[in-house]
């Protein structure tokens, strides 16, 4: 396997738990309160997105339990749809599905 996706996941890896540690001991109000760090959070996603997008499609294939599609087209929101990016699914991405990706990708960077 391509070297190249073990890069992109690792780089997925290190945004999400960025972006975990960005809210860690916080809550909504925090956020909601916080322009910088929604700012960050989106931002974060959206790269995480990015780094998805170019792994290959035969590597994606192998581990479909990762919702590479989902990933992908969250980035392809934010970045052609920023004026209606809902914060809520920022706020569930990162509070709700970035732990459960950073321990499906750790899998994959073990094998």
């Amino acid at each position: 396997m391509p070297k190249d996706n073990l890069v992109y996941v690792g780089h997925m890896i290190d945004l999400a738990k960025k972006a975990s540690s960005f809210i860690e001991g916080l809550n909504r109000e925090d956020f909601d309160s916080d322009e910088l760090l929604r700012l960050s959070l989106t931002h974060l996603i959206q790269t995480i997105g990015e780094s998805a997008r170019r792994t290959a499609p035969e590597f994606r294939a192998i581990y479909p339990q990762i919702d590479w599609q989902g990933i992908v087209g969250m980035r392809s929101k934010i970045v052609h749809d920023y004026l209606n990016v809902d914060e809520d699914v920022v706020w569930d991405t990162v509070t709700n599905e970035l732990p459960a990706l950073i321990e499906m990708l750790q899998q994959i960077m073990d094998e």
